[in-house]
């Protein structure tokens, strides 16, 4: 069953079709606010997102665009979990710099590349980071990581080109420093 179809039904208001959308669609989503926060936060922060998406799904009006919708209202939810911690953060510190923070690693990770591609994208500023993670990560083309971000698709090539050349850059460092 598609995705569409999914939605149809349950903006019709079946509760299996929405549980179908939430099992089909709950680790890409988490996965996506895993690669931009840290795990705890991006557990609390998944819970967020379907909520947002049970209250907004009656409202979707192409429901051949759910994936795109998601990962808005995904984007979303992080962009400001992230400014609310920066705020918190700026106010605590009486600075507007936490640079140094980073993703802390999941100890669950044993995995060392997978550890390493953590540490890489969260010295990345957060708009490149977050066009990374969803063109290479979560596979989606230009177009729709230009919806999702609302911005050009120009915008996103340009950060895509931006983003390659500072993991470039921070990979090359690395090497030297090792």
């Amino acid at each position: 069953m598609t995705d569409e179809l999914l939605v149809i039904r349950a903006q019709l208001g079946e509760r299996g079709a929405l549980a179908e959308l939430l099992a089909r669609w709950r680790m890409p989503v988490w996965t996506y606010a895993r690669r931009m926060l840290d795990a705890d936060r991006a557990d609390d922060v998944s819970q967020e997102i379907w909520l947002a998406v049970v209250r907004g799904l009656p409202r979707l009006r192409e429901p051949c665009r759910f994936a795109p919708w998601l990962f808005t209202i995904a984007r979303r939810s992080v962009i400001d979990r992230l400014r609310d911690e920066y705020a918190q953060a700026e106010e605590a510190t009486g600075f507007g710099d936490i640079a140094g923070e980073g993703i802390a690693e999941d100890p669950a990770e044993a995995m060392v590349n997978r550890a390493a591609l953590v540490n890489v994208l969260s010295a990345l500023p957060v708009l490149e980071r977050e066009i990374l993670v969803l063109f290479y990560l979560e596979d989606l083309p230009v177009e729709e990581c230009a919806y999702i971000c609302r911005i050009p698709a120009g915008t996103v090539k340009s950060r895509l080109n931006r983003a390659r050349r500072l993991l470039r850059e921070h990979l090359e460092e690395k090497g030297r420093t090792s």
